[in-house]
């Protein structure tokens, strides 16, 4: 990935805080069959291995459980807030002109070697753990348990798990931190006026990370 200095963040907690937020990441495979690419919900367990596991499962039909198993380079790409930037809102359009639309974003990349898993225990641990991981929020959280264990038992005989042991990591959070201080205010104050979650939140990613404020 392509990480001017202005974007690179190596802090590992940072990087798991916008895995954990946005668990819905692309799995991108590369074996003989080429490159294979799916969305899949993870859980990452940064507590286990140097830099965390990542663990989730996919239908038993799909090919690319096969191409792990037959060791295939694994990148998974997490995406996290993202906002389109107009020049509108830069100090420097009224100074000079020069200046163009950009996207303010968030992303996170996780590598290393997989395998796949069909172990039953091991998959009816990992649904527990996703579910939880999903349900948490939930005033009345659903858990496995309470489908009958037949059905859970029939339908995880339809799924392969998969594990990743994260090699490396690399994040990258373009929020406007290469801009005038000027253009940085204005790119602000645009986002604060937009009443969509996205916006908010990324007004608040703007300001903590391209101008170092706290909210």
């Amino acid at each position: 990935m392509y990480e001017p200095s202005h974007f690179k963040v190596e802090d590992r907690a940072a990087l798991h805080e916008v895995m954990r937020a946005h668990p819905l990441a692309t799995l991108v495979t590369m074996g003989e069959g080429g490159l294979i690419a799916n969305p899949v919900p993870f859980v990452l367990h940064a507590e286990e291995g140097e830099q965390g596991i990542l663990r989730a499962h996919l239908a038993r039909p799909n090919p690319q459980w096969k191409a792990i198993a037959a060791g295939a380079e694994t990148l998974v790409i997490f995406t996290g807030v993202e906002r389109y930037v107009t020049p509108a809102w830069y100090a420097s359009k009224k100074e000079h002109g020069k200046v163009v639309p950009t996207w303010n974003y968030v992303t996170v990349q996780a590598r290393g070697p997989a395998r796949a898993i069909e172990d039953a225990g091991w998959l009816h641990t990992h649904l527990e753990a996703l579910t939880a991981q999903q349900e948490r929020p939930r005033d009345e959280p659903w858990a496995v348990t309470d489908a009958p264990e037949p059905f859970i038992n029939a339908l995880s005989r339809g799924i392969v798990g998969i594990e990743i042991e994260i090699a490396s990591l690399a994040g990258k959070f373009k929020l406007s931190q290469n801009r005038p201080e000027a253009d940085k205010h204005g790119v602000l104050n645009g986002l604060s006026t937009d009443p969509e979650s996205e916006s908010q939140a990324m007004a608040s990613l703007v300001r903590a990370h391209a101008l170092g404020e706290r909210p």
